[in-house]
């Protein structure tokens, strides 16, 4: 049986039951138990199941799920920025660009967090300054006051210098068809100095953003790892960004 079908079975099947089993769904569609292991892994990335020991269950079924913690009045940043504190370990090297939005990650972060954060948001200094394990490195340029950002060649020459584990982007407009889209020239120019230098790119964007294209082009999907968004993973919203090798929360 093709994969869709498979997919389209685990699907409909937990529609109707709490729970899948790797050895129900073995059994249903004549494949192996690793098999079934896969699809549910590559379902759980895209959003549209939860992974439990020994199958899945229904994202609006599972006790854990983010969306079932969070205060139902959390803004959209919020909601973002606390998805966000499972990916940042210690001792990362991360970059955080420009924007508000990586500046409620910064918000949110732990007492006790220790990482290298390397930006060109001024507006996040101080915020980070207040963490004795956060060193903070900032890149140069000019200083935009609408944006509080530096851009600009200095800032992507000095991007070009570092290695990091961790890139958390701000985003103006994501799409499938255009990918990451910026509406300034030199922002969208820092961000792919950052990207060239990044083990892991993690798109920060909210509701409203996705669909939407901005002029300036950044990369296509397949440049990126991780979406996380306001929405439960499962919403219909993210659908046409599901199934590109990019993993939603």
């Amino acid at each position: 049986m093709i994969r869709e079908k498979r997919f389209e079975h685990i699907i409909s099947s937990l529609k109707n039951t709490d729970m899948v089993t790797y050895s129900v769904m073995s059994a249903d569609l004549s494949v192996s138990e690793d098999t079934i292991r896969r699809d549910i892994d590559y379902l759980h990335d895209n959003g549209l199941l939860s992974k439990v020991r020994g199958g899945a269950i229904s994202r609006n079924k599972n006790p854990l799920s983010f969306q079932d913690r969070t205060n139902f009045q959390s803004t959209e940043k919020e909601v973002i920025a606390m998805k966000a504190q499972s990916l940042l370990k210690p001792g990362m090297t991360v970059f955080m660009d420009g924007g508000t939005t990586v500046c409620a990650i910064a918000e949110c972060l732990p007492t006790n967090t220790s990482l290298r954060v390397i930006t060109n948001n001024i507006a996040l200094i101080p915020l980070l300054g207040q963490f004795r394990d956060i060193e903070v490195i900032v890149l140069g340029g000019n200083y935009d006051r609408d944006t509080q950002t530096n851009t600009g060649a200095r800032t992507c020459d000095e991007a070009a210098q570092f290695v990091v584990d961790l890139y958390l982007m701000g985003t103006c407009a994501i799409s499938k068809d255009f990918g990451i889209t910026a509406s300034m020239r030199e922002d969208g120019a820092v961000k792919k100095a950052m990207l060239k230098g990044s083990k892991k790119v993690v798109v920060l964007s909210n509701s409203r953003k996705i669909g939407t294209n901005e002029p300036f082009v950044v990369c296509g999907l397949q440049n990126t790892h991780v979406l996380i968004t306001e929405l439960p993973s499962n919403d219909p919203k993210l659908d046409e960004l599901r199934f590109k090798n990019l993993k939603i929360i």
